[in-house]
């Protein structure tokens, strides 16, 4: 399941367009709460696919028979540019447990990468809902490897992606190593990627148009 939001005119797809103009990446406040919006909108869209129950509340004038979400989803995030996407979800999700996972890419002198892995905070996942958010979804290697990570500390019973923008080759990637099954949630999609592994024509680094710049190691 692989779900583009900017299929269909929306809101999403004006967020998406400002994340990518280089005029209004200027301004990271904007940036970040563009981000946050989209999240915010998955959020919603993911809460109607999860089970729901009864329950009876007390109003000052009687009781209602309320539609309530049985269980809270885990929310996962890659630190640091997964932070703004991530809040936005929390904005909605606001009772769910967190998880945070420290990953990024470590150049070699070639220009070739690996993904290095050093930190993980997090509750248990067994027969959890999983809900991880990354802005950019591009070659899928560090999406992959996050998501065996989080395996290791339990098996989540439904795995939901979230990003901003995401490449063909990354889906695809994602597909092949983790499963058809994982459910994947786009501010949009594009269909090529660099040699040096970015989305064009994307949107640039979200960490740094977020935060700020960053010295590579």
């Amino acid at each position: 399941m692989v779900v583009n939001m900017s299929e269909s005119h929306s809101l999403v797809s004006n967020w998406v367009s400002e994340l990518r103009d280089t005029d209004i990446q200027k301004y990271r406040a904007r940036f970040r709460r563009n981000l946050e919006r989209i999240g915010e909108v998955a959020a919603y869209e993911i809460s109607k696919l999860m089970p729901f129950g009864i329950f009876e509340v007390q109003t000052p004038l009687g009781l209602h028979n309320s539609k309530v979400l049985k269980e809270q989803p885990v929310l996962a995030t890659i630190l640091r540019a997964g932070l703004p996407l991530h809040n936005g979800m929390l904005n909605y999700f606001d009772k769910a447990d967190n998880a945070f996972i420290s990953a990024y890419r470590k150049h070699k002198r070639d220009g070739s990468f690996e993904i290095s892995m050093q930190y993980l905070s997090c509750p248990s996942l067994e027969n959890r809902i999983l809900i991880i958010s990354d802005p950019m979804l591009a070659t899928g290697a560090s999406l992959s490897k996050t998501i065996q990570f989080l395996k290791n500390e339990g098996n989540p019973r439904e795995i939901y992606i979230v990003c901003a923008i995401a490449s063909t080759v990354g889906i695809e990637y994602l597909q092949r190593q983790c499963g058809i099954d994982i459910k994947i949630w786009c501010g949009d999609i594009d269909d090529e990627i660099t040699a040096k592994g970015y989305i064009v024509p994307g949107l640039g680094d979200a960490g740094d148009l977020s935060f700020g710049s960053k010295l590579q190691y």
